[in-house]
């Protein structure tokens, strides 16, 4: 069972069974540190075996995050705010380039996410180049 949040790439990817959770990124199984949500969540994926009748069926899990404003934690002495918004965010430049060579610049709107780029400087002066 796949649970994702990325109903775009869960549709084309077509795993043999997946359960859709329109959370933020990296939440799909559920909110940080609310383990009756995340129960919730990982149980209805788990009984979406019995729902699922052909490959590539995606089960839409009824599921709500809330606000687009959730403080979700903190992390070493600052608060973390995930904010949501309706924003295409590719992960690289290269992502980002490979979009609009495939359905042209009109198509491909969006961005490459701030929050990628600091991941990979970050990854890059941890192991180098």
């Amino acid at each position: 069972m796949v649970m994702g949040s990325a109903f775009d790439i869960l549709s084309a990817v077509w795993p043999p069974r997946t359960s859709f959770v329109n959370y933020p990124l990296g939440h799909q199984a559920g909110k940080a540190f609310d383990p009756e949500d995340q129960y919730c969540l990982c149980k209805a994926a788990v009984e979406g075996f019995k729902l699922h009748t052909k490959p590539g069926q995606v089960n839409v899990l009824d599921c709500h995050w809330g606000s687009t404003e959730d403080i979700c934690s903190i992390i070493g002495g600052k608060e973390v705010v995930l904010r949501r918004d309706t924003t295409v965010k590719y992960q690289t430049q290269a992502d980002f380039d490979a979009a609009v060579a495939r359905l042209g610049s009109e198509e491909a709107k969006g961005i490459v996410s701030p929050e990628a780029i600091r991941q990979q400087k970050a990854l890059e002066k941890y192991f180098g180049n």
